[in-house]
C-alpha cells in the first residue's frame, strides 16, 4: 500500500492538535474523566445576531454556489473592516474566501512554491505551517525564538535565514502557540529587514487579531511597512474573535496576480466556502462588535489565573503572553525526572503523556510547535476547567521523582 500512496506525504505529520483532541474524546467515551485543552477553540457560542443572519439567509435560498472566492458583500465587508481597523485598502478583487483559515495557507503555498523554494517560519509555531509548506514541496526554516525574548523573533535572527531562495516569511501575531504579540515598533524592526529583499513575500496569519490584553495595541506588516504591501497577504478569519470556529471561514487580501494564482487552486479543490457560513461572516464583520471586548475580560482573566497557578507548580515556568488564548509553559524543571509509573520524562512529548495517563489533562506537547522542552495549554475553556487541570498538572509534578 505504501508504494500506491504519494510520496510527498512521507513529508507530512497528522495536526498535533487535532490528535490531542481525538485521543481526549477517545478517554471520555471510554469513560475517562479528561480535562481537555489541547484546542484552540472559543468556548463561548456564536452571537445570535450572527447565527441569525445564517438562518435569514437560509431562509432566503442562499443555498447556491457563490463565487470560487466569495460572495460580493463578503469582500466588501472584508475591505471595510481591513480599512477600519488596519488602515489597509483594498479592492474587492483583491480579496479571496477560503473555508477556514489554513485553506488560504494551503492555496498561497501550491500558488508559488517550486521545489528548493525556502519558506521561513519561526519556532514556536502553529503546527500547520511547515506541513502545507512540505505538502506543496517548498522547505521549511524554523528560526527558535527565545523565552527570554517573549518568544519574539528578532530581527538580526531574521535576516540571518534569508538567503537567496527565500520565498516567503510566515508571521502570526499574536502566535499560535505562545500569544506573543508584536507592537508595531516590534514589527517595524522586522519589516525593516524585509523591506531590503524584495524577492520574500510575508504571510501574515492576524487570526488572533481582536484578542489581545494589557491595552497591548494590534499591527500588522503592510500597516506598519507599506513598502511590503505588493508582496504581502494579510490573512485572518471569523473562527477566533467570533466563536466561529466551525463555520469554516478564512479571508485575505492581497496583490491581484496572487488572489488570480490561489483562485485557480480553490476552484481545483474545495470551489467555494460555504454560501450560508459567507453570509453570516457578513454579520460578523459588519454587525455589533462589542461582545468581543467582553469575551476578552473573560480570556485575560483566565491567562492570569492560568499563569499564576503553572508557576506554582514544581518545574513548571510560565510567561504571560499578551495575546491570543494560549500559555506556553517550560517542562524543563521536570526532563529527567521519572513518573510514578517508571515512565522516564525525557522529553516535552513524554510530559504530556503522561500527564494524560497519570491526571487526565490534555495538552500538545512543545515539539509539535517546533521548540521543546514546552508544552501548549489553551485557556478557551471555563474556570473551573482550568482551576481544576491546573490542580492536576501541579500534583503530577509534586508525583514526579
Amino acid at each position: 500500500m505504501s508504494s500506491f500512496l504519494a510520496s510527498s506525504l512521507s513529508r507530512v505529520q497528522p495536526s498535533a492538535t487535532i490528535a490531542v483532541s481525538d485521543k481526549a474524546r477517545q478517554l471520555r467515551a471510554a469513560g475517562r474523566d479528561v480535562i481537555g485543552l489541547g484546542a484552540g477553540e472559543p468556548d463561548f457560542d456564536t452571537p445570535d445576531n450572527i447565527k441569525q443572519a445564517a438562518i435569514d439567509a437560509i431562509q432566503r435560498g442562499e443555498t447556491k454556489y457563490t463565487a470560487v472566492t466569495g460572495i460580493d458583500e463578503l469582500k466588501k465587508a472584508i475591505c471595510d473592516k481591513l480599512k477600519r481597523d488596519n488602515d489597509l485598502h483594498y479592492e474587492p478583487a483583491q480579496c479571496f474566501v477560503a473555508p477556514g483559515g489554513k485553506p488560504v495557507i494551503y492555496d498561497a503555498m501550491m500558488a508559488t512554491l517550486n521545489p528548493g523554494d525556502e519558506v521561513i517560519i519561526p519556532a514556536p509555531y502553529w503546527v500547520s505551517y511547515p506541513d502545507i509548506v512540505n505538502l506543496a514541496g517548498g522547505t521549511p526554516i524554523s528560526v527558535e525564538t527565545r523565552v527570554e525574548d517573549g518568544f519574539k523573533l528578532q530581527p538580526e535572527d531574521l535576516e540571518a535565514a534569508i538567503t537567496d531562495k527565500t520565498k516567503w516569511f510566515i508571521f502570526n501575531s499574536p502566535s499560535n502557540p505562545s500569544g506573543a504579540a508584536y507592537s508595531a515598533a516590534e514589527l517595524k524592526k522586522l519589516t525593516d529587514v524585509l523591506v531590503k529583499y524584495p524577492h520574500v513575500w510575508v504571510l501574515t496569519d492576524d487570526m488572533y487579531e481582536h484578542l489581545t490584553y494589557d491595552d497591548f495595541v494590534f499591527a500588522t506588516p503592510a500597516q506598519v511597512e507599506p513598502a511590503l504591501y505588493d508582496r504581502t497577504l494579510t490573512m485572518n478569519g471569523v473562527s477566533k474573535a467570533y466563536c466561529m470556529t466551525g463555520w469554516r471561514i478564512g479571508y485575505c487580501a492581497g496583490p491581484l496576480a496572487l488572489i488570480k494564482a490561489m483562485t485557480k487552486i480553490q476552484s481545483q479543490s474545495t470551489s467555494n466556502p460555504t454560501s450560508i457560513s459567507q453570509w453570516a461572516a457578513v454579520e460578523a464583520l459588519n454587525g455589533p462588535q462589542d461582545f468581543i471586548a467582553e469575551n476578552n475580560r473573560a480570556f485575560k482573566r483566565r491567562r492570569d489565573m492560568v499563569v499564576d497557578l503553572l508557576n506554582q507548580a514544581d518545574g513548571i515556568s510560565c510567561i504571560k503572553p499578551e495575546g491570543a488564548f494560549y500559555v506556553y509553559p517550560s517542562c524543563a524543571g521536570c526532563i529527567g525526572k521519572t513518573a510514578p509509573n517508571g515512565t522516564v520524562i525525557d522529553s516535552d512529548e513524554a510530559f504530556a503523556t503522561q500527564l494524560l495517563e497519570a491526571e487526565g489533562v490534555a495538552v500538545v506537547h512543545g515539539a509539535a510547535f517546533g521548540l521543546s522542552p514546552f508544552f501548549r495549554i489553551s485557556y478557551a475553556t471555563s474556570d473551573e476547567n482550568l482551576s481544576e487541570a491546573c490542580q492536576r498538572i501541579a500534583r503530577f509534578c509534586a508525583s514526579l521523582t
